[in-house]
Parts: structure tokens; C-alpha cells; sequence
């Protein structure tokens, strides 16, 4: 009996593949767990027709995503904080820090998104990649200086 998965099933295959069972595994299983459809030609178009409305949402998530990007990796975020004489500061600049600034400038990112490789405790000129969508990462520029 041939079914069409609703489910990404380890020994079987994935969502939307079309395999080949036993028939009283798919009656006695598949079926009523909601793991797979009879693949009838109906349900054949009906999956065809709903990936590609799916693969139309992503590739728009993603375009979304590409321009956020391109608007980020354009920006330069200046932050002053109160520094000791040798340039290190009294504290540190967080990711939090980093949305709020973001924020201000008109682009609103997760705080949990913003990646720093280490605290930033030193004045100077530093990166922060931000994962905006699983596809796309951008690169903020920040500069942090001693606060007068």
C-alpha cells in the first residue's frame, strides 16, 4: 500500500515522502496516528500544492531576513561608556545593550539573537554577528568610546 507522509518518521522517511508499506501497517498505524495519508491522487495534489505555498513563505521569510541584513551590516552603532585611563570600562557592553541601541536606530532584533564572541571591556572598534534567520547572518559594527 502506498501512503504519503505527514511526519518525519526515522525508518520510513520524511514529511511528504511517498513510500511503499505493508498494508496493515498503514491501516493499523499509520493511518489513524496521523502519520501518513493514503496516497490517492487527490491527496498526491493537495501535498504537492501546500509545499509549494510553504516554499513561497520561506522564500519570502527570507528575502525579509536578506534586506534586514543589508540594513544591519550598514549600520555603525556608537556607544560611549565610562572607561578607567587605560580604556577599559567599568562594566561591559552587552548584547542587551546592543538591542536597545539598535532599537533607537529603527531596527528591532531579539537580544538573544545578537551574538559577541566575548563581553566587550575595552574601548575600541568591534564586531557582533546577529542571527536573524536560520539562512541569514549580518555583521554589526560597533564602536565604543570613553564617555566625557
Amino acid at each position: 500500500m502506498k501512503v504519503i507522509l505527514k511526519e518525519n518518521l526515522e525508518n520510513l522517511g520524511h514529511i511528504g515522502d511517498l513510500v511503499k508499506v505493508a498494508p496493515g501497517y498503514a491501516r493499523n498505524y499509520l493511518l489513524p496516528r496521523g502519520f501518513a495519508i493514503e496516497a490517492t491522487e487527490k491527496n498526491a495534489k493537495a501535498l504537492d500544492h501546500a509545499k509549494r505555498q510553504l516554499e513561497y513563505k520561506r522564500n519570502k521569510v527570507r528575502e525579509q531576513a536578506k534586506s534586514l541584513a543589508a540594513t544591519i551590516e550598514g549600520l555603525t552603532l556608537s556607544i560611549a561608556h565610562q572607561a578607567g585611563e587605560e580604556g577599559k570600562l567599568f562594566g561591559a557592553v552587552t548584547n542587551m545593550e546592543l538591542a536597545e541601541h539598535l532599537k533607537a536606530k529603527g531596527v528591532e532584533v531579539d537580544r538573544k539573537k545578537i551574538v559577541l564572541a566575548e563581553p566587550i571591556k575595552h574601548t575600541g572598534e568591534f564586531t557582533a554577528s546577529i542571527k536573524i534567520h536560520p539562512e541569514v547572518t549580518a555583521t554589526l559594527k560597533v564602536v565604543v568610546t570613553k564617555a566625557v
